[in-house]
Parts: C-alpha cells; structure tokens; sequence
C-alpha cells in the first residue's frame, strides 16, 4: 500500500486558512460530468485534475476537458505544495498511449493536455513515454492539438532531444514559485535548471510555442513574482499561467496570503507589458484551465503579432 504522503508526516501541521468567496466552488453533479469521469475511469487512466485536487475540476469535466497523467500516479519527488502521491512509482503502462487516444477520441476534444508525475528513477525521465503518447495521437486523432506539461528532467541530458523527435503543439513546463522558495516549496528542483529546459527546448524548435506557471500565495514578494517574468521572457516564454496556491493539507506547505483578483489583474497587465504572447491571471487559473481556447488565442496572437 502507497501512503500518499509518507514524506509529511514529521512535517509541522499547518491549519488550513478559511478561503475567501471568489476561492469556493461548488462540485457538480451534470451529466457531461459523469460523461468524462466514466470514460476516464472506464479506460483505467489518471488525471491530473483528481491527483492534484484541482479546483476547477467540476468546470472543465463538464465541457469534456481532462488533462491525462501519464507514468503511474507516483511521484519520485516531495514538493510540499503538491497533492501527488510521492513513492516507489510502479511499471510503466505500455499501453497507455493507445489508452489516451481511444479516450480523446470518445471525449472528441479539439486539445488535449498531457503531463506526467516525476520520474527520477528512469534513465530519461519518461521523456520517450511522452514521445510514444504524442505519435499514438498523431495517428489517431489528427485533428487534436497537443500540449505537454513536462517534469524538469533533472540530470536527464537526453530528455530534450528525445522530447524533439515528435513535437506537441505547446511545451509547458512550470516554474511553480520564486527562486527564494525553492528549498521549502520544490527541494527537489533547481530553478535554473527549469529555465534551462524551457529555454533549450525552444532553441532546438523555434516554432513551438512554450509556456510556464507560477503559484502565488506562498511569501513570495512582487519583485519576485516580476524578477520570475523577466527571467521566464529571457527565456523566450510565450505563456504565462499564475494562479493562487490551494493548500491540500495540513501538512502541506502554508497559505501565505490570499491575493486578490485585483492583483491578479495588475500581473496579467505587467506580464503583457514584458512580453508575453498570452497571460492567464486569476486565483482559480491552472496550468492547463481552458487550454484549449487559450491555445486558439495564442495562434491568432502570433499570426497578427
């Protein structure tokens, strides 16, 4: 048996803050909400909108939107703001490629999301898994746009290589938080590393668009939360996601703040001024939250740009 967090058990317990109204949400019970979590379920895979608890679950499972998770639903890392299962990950579904085409097909989605658990146990990080899932949806469904939100691929010199041999539409790596945090928030992580990848990764293929998220809420300041956008645009970063920080225990990292939806609007505004193609800023944004339509926009961005 996996305990989901083995690693926070010695951690400290930190009460979970009272949400302000424009956080709350209300879980659905629609029939276009029951149509995706039966196939999903029926298919045996996972989503990251259950593992991760996203917030937005309700609303995107109703509009047939799903980001799949792929490599099992153990993480080989310990982020303390993440809600993933952190273990021994199992073997590797070999079938899983053709698992996430046949249910892309059944959900008809115009776009889909792809990402994956930490996998430091593997000599390229899953990066060729990723590959394997990108081509079995090239042939199935050809009419899908693909975005992949990647690990980091710590130490995985080869990932990126790997990764370019069958391109998604969008490489989406997350940045999570201020360089500052990394010790508490992303140990296992390097920042600069993940600026790296994302930089690497469009030197290699110019024509990708790249993109990035950022949690705020943690203690992090506004000159941080900026000095984090000039360093995403100084690698060449097309989209920027910021959201707010959700608490998913208590022994999970702290809620700092509670930003406003004004503040949002103030980073959405300067993220457009540094640069960035197309900025989603709000305290329910998530990294792959109305990917579809926002990949729409991205396109019709640059065309006219």
């Amino acid at each position: 048996m996996t305990i989901r967090h083995p690693e926070k058990i010695h951690m400290k317990s930190n009460p979970i803050s009272r949400k302000p109204s424009w956080i709350r949400i209300k879980a659905s019970t629609s029939n276009s909400f029951k149509f995706t979590s039966d196939i999903i379920k029926n298919n045996n895979l996972v989503t990251v909108c259950e593992e991760a608890a996203c917030p937005n679950i309700s609303e995107c499972w109703q509009k047939k939107h799903a980001t799949f998770m792929i490599l099992g639903d153990i993480c080989t890392r310990a982020c303390s703001f993440c809600n993933i299962k952190t273990g021994k990950p199992n073997t590797i579904d070999i079938f899983e490629p053709d698992k996430i085409a046949k249910t892309v097909k059944e959900l008809e989605l115009d776009h889909v999301v792809i990402t994956s658990v930490d996998r430091d146990d593997l000599s390229d990080g899953g990066a060729k898994h990723f590959v394997n899932v990108i081509n079995c949806l090239r042939k199935e469904c050809p009419n899908t746009t693909i975005e992949i939100l990647t690990p980091d691929f710590l130490k995985k010199y080869e990932a990126k290589n790997i990764l370019s041999q069958s391109l998604p539409d969008i490489f989406n790596h997350n940045i999570e938080t201020v360089p500052r945090l990394y010790p508490t928030i992303r140990p296992g992580s390097r920042y600069f590393m993940s600026l790296e990848l994302l930089y690497d990764f469009k030197k290699i293929n110019s024509k990708i668009f790249t993109k990035s998220g950022l949690m705020v809420g943690l203690g992090e300041t506004i000159d941080e939360i900026y000095q984090v956008m000039d360093d995403l645009r100084s690698a060449n970063v097309d989209f920027l996601t910021i959201g707010q920080y959700l608490q998913p225990s208590e022994k999970h990292s702290k809620i700092e703040s509670f930003v406003s939806p004004q503040e949002f609007n103030t980073f959405k505004k300067k993220a457009y001024a540094k640069g960035f193609l197309m900025v989603s800023s709000s305290p329910l944004t998530r990294s792959s939250y109305n990917a579809s339509n926002y990949f729409k926009k991205l396109k019709a961005t640059r065309e006219t740009s």
